[in-house]
């Protein structure tokens, strides 16, 4: 059985019609959370801060991280969220021991030149991989450069609160980095 075979199975086995209600597209709690792809924190951070099926709009890159401030398609979808899906709130969430933290540019070459992707189309479309990748040394001083970018993006209204927060994904426990209601640019 393949991986897609058994994410089918697993399908008809999941659904129900009619044993949930439908939700509206808009966030119960009017909040988005941008936050790493990491598998650790699949059905873990969520409930660790609170949230459930509908509450928030939930926004995953590698590492989340922006790597294109302005047009990049975590901005637009913040932007989106906010103007569309009523969201008044934003919060970054980075977690510990993120592995975009750890990022070597020449294993990460290496392997996509051993999976077929020619060193030519590398050097043309990411010739500074880490910068590409969105790659950091340090998830906090990450969260705290992503919360400046949105803070200042144009298009992203002063009365927002942006919040910065890191997650364990060995305990759940959260820290806050960046409070958006007192940080600086943030009109009520």
């Amino acid at each position: 059985m393949t991986l897609l075979d058994s994410i089918m199975e697993a399908n008809r086995k999941f659904v129900h019609p009619g044993a949930l209600a439908p939700l509206p597209k808009y966030p119960k709690k009017q909040f988005a959370i941008f936050t790493c792809m990491d598998t650790r924190l699949v059905e873990f951070m969520e409930p660790a801060m609170g949230v459930k099926r509908g509450d928030a709009k939930v926004i995953k890159t590698a590492g989340n991280t922006i790597v294109d401030p302005i047009n990049g398609s975590a901005m637009r979808s913040l932007v989106a969220g906010i103007f569309t899906l009523n969201v008044d709130e934003v919060f970054v969430v980075g977690h510990e021991d993120c592995g975009m933290s750890a990022v070597e540019p020449e294993k990460v070459k290496h392997a996509m030149i051993k999976r077929g992707i020619s060193p030519e189309a590398i050097d043309k479309y990411a010739p500074d991989l880490v910068k590409w990748l969105g790659a950091f040394n340090c998830p906090e001083d990450n969260v705290i450069d992503v919360v400046g970018k949105i803070r200042k993006h144009p298009l992203i209204p002063k009365n927002v609160p942006v919040h910065g927060l890191i997650f364990s994904p060995n305990d759940g426990h959260l820290t806050i980095l960046v409070n958006g209601y007192e940080a600086e640019g943030f009109e009520k």
